[in-house]
């Protein structure tokens, strides 16, 4: 009796066999989703980590720089790098845009980074072709997800750039791959207008009666341009020295520098926590969704094959098998078939998550909580057709 099972589903090989790929093509969505969550919350924690910061400092009262704007005056890294247990600190400002490359748009991240040497906090840390930025302006390094490509030449606001290094994994927390310029240039980019909108704030500020009186020629020239830089950064990363504890290098600077200071630990928790918290919860909704409905599924196919072997059940009650038997009979069909779907699914998800425009990260804890829980649901589910099994009349075996 413990073959029976198998010789029935060997009898129908070929309908059992696509059946468990059809519902393995719903568990690997199944694993996709989890590893698009898995992906979101290692790009947040990649973003961190490339960051090489051990603190952020922003503006106060906001969620800075990720999840909030911040605007700082891009001279406060002076005050912060005199704080005690302060080691480096540099300026960064980050910008999502279109960046054009010929006839194409890309998403991009933009960093403004300042200048300096390795290890200064916001340049990229390892490069997989070309060099750093060493120029204070037109130069950038761009990640190889961008598709750009050494020496190309890409157009951001007004501004051509060279590309000059390529990097790999830098991306924000939305998985936008990430374009490095220099601060300057970044600073002017962020704020830059059109010349529509130059001219019209030039005439604006023109008929201000306050520089219609005679004796400030100068003062409109001057107005213009101060309106035309930004002497703003969105925050200001900082590394702390070896021995120092972030939360007693931190506090001393929100104290006097009357500034909000984030340590990596706050971060992770704003970025997870916060910023990709209600993709985390719809991706929760799609899996509860999507194992109700491998449920069904299996419910129905498991009842549909039961009910094709209504006779062949009651032959064997007929000749004294119990209930048990036929009940495990059953539910090894279920599970078998389970296990079909969820090697077929893991396979397809391996092969199809590279091609995802989001990274997909399947991670092997996932997959063994995936296989448990398929085989549960395929138990539950066989739950279904065992008890129209058992309803079963032996007087069927010998009727018509």
């Amino acid at each position: 009796m413990i073959s029976l099972a198998g010789r029935d589903i060997l009898h129908s090989w070929g309908k059992f066999v696509f059946t468990g790929m059809g519902l393995g093509l719903l568990i690997g969505v199944t694993l996709t989703m989890a590893g698009v969550y898995r992906g979101m919350v290692d790009d947040a924690r990649v973003l961190l980590d490339n960051s090489g910061a051990d603190l952020w400092v922003v503006q106060q009262g906001t969620l800075g720089p990720y999840a909030e704007s911040s605007s700082i005056n891009d001279d406060t890294y002076r005050a912060v790098l005199a704080m005690p247990g302060v080691a480096a600190a540099a300026n960064v400002t980050y910008l999502t845009m279109q960046i054009r490359q010929g006839n194409r748009d890309v998403r991009a991240m933009v960093v403004g980074i300042a200048p300096g040497g390795a290890g200064t906090p916001g340049r990229p840390a390892r490069l997989v072709a070309g060099r750093q930025i060493t120029r204070s302006h037109y130069e950038a390094v761009a990640d190889v997800a961008t598709g750009f490509r050494l020496g190309d030449s890409i157009r951001i606001r007004r501004n051509l750039y060279t590309v000059v290094g390529l990097t790999r994994r830098m991306v924000s927390s939305s998985g936008d791959p990430m374009v490095f310029v220099p601060l300057r240039d970044a600073q002017e980019a962020q704020f830059l207008k059109d010349n529509d909108a130059i001219v019209e704030q030039r005439r604006r500020t023109g008929a201000n009666p306050a520089f219609a009186r005679p004796g400030v020629p100068d003062l409109l020239d001057a107005v213009i341009a101060s309106q035309s830089t930004n002497p703003y950064v969105n925050a200001v990363l900082v590394r702390i020295r070896a021995g120092a504890l972030p939360e007693e290098v931190a506090e001393p600077i929100r104290r006097w520098k009357r500034l909000q200071v984030y340590t990596r630990a706050q971060m992770e928790e704003i970025l997870i926590g916060k910023l990709i918290a209600t993709s985390s919860k719809q991706i929760g909704m799609f899996l509860v969704i999507l194992a109700i409905v491998s449920a069904a599924i299996i419910a129905f196919i498991i009842y549909t094959l039961t009910l094709g072997k209504i006779r062949e059940i009651a032959v064997l009650k007929l000749i004294g098998t119990r209930n048990r038997t036929i009940a495990g009979m059953i539910m090894q069909q279920a599970v078998g078939l389970g296990l079909i779907g969820f090697a077929v699914g893991k396979i397809a998800a391996t092969f199809w998550a590279p091609v995802f425009p989001k990274y997909v990260l399947l991670e092997p804890a996932d997959s063994v909580r995936g296989f448990v829980i398929v085989v549960v649901i395929c138990i539950l589910a066989s739950s279904v057709a065992i008890r129209a099994a058992l309803k079963v009349d032996p007087a069927e075996a010998i009727g018509g």
